[in-house]
């Protein structure tokens, strides 16, 4: 059962886009699955570091879209994207290096802040791209 549902109030109305923000949802459920069910450090750690991984990929996608279409917003994107990409990245240097649990407190900030980030930010490029024939 996933805990963390994206659903069509999420989409932003580009179909890559999209995709990419199920593949980090899929990412949380996979970390919030492996914490309720008392998994090891070591998948904990390999899962976070995958969504540290694929939100790069993401951000890095998503601005290059922006920039090639000259999104007027694409400081703030890039900025908003690099908080939560160090935020994760920290999370994950603190697991490796046993400084730090993976608690529902963690997994929920991190699900908060994607649909934060979706509904608001990501959601004002949508018009804008669907404007220049991105759907």
């Amino acid at each position: 059962m996933a805990v963390f549902e994206w659903n069509e109030s999420l989409s932003v109305g580009v179909a890559a886009m999209d995709n990419q923000h199920k593949r980090l949802y899929a990412l949380m459920n996979e970390l919030f699955m492996a914490m309720s069910q008392g998994k090891g450090q070591d998948i904990l750690e390999r899962v976070v570091g995958e969504l540290v991984n694929y939100a790069r990929t993401h951000f890095a996608a998503e601005e290059r879209l922006l920039a090639a279409h000259g999104y007027p917003g694409l400081a703030a994107q890039k900025a908003s994207h690099e908080d939560f990409t160090n935020r994760v990245a920290q999370t994950a240097a603190n697991l490796k290096q046993g400084r730090a649990v993976m608690t529902v407190s963690v997994s929920s900030f991190l699900r908060d802040w994607l649909t934060r980030h979706i509904q608001g930010s990501d959601k004002q490029y949508g018009p804008f791209l669907n404007a220049k024939g991105v759907v």
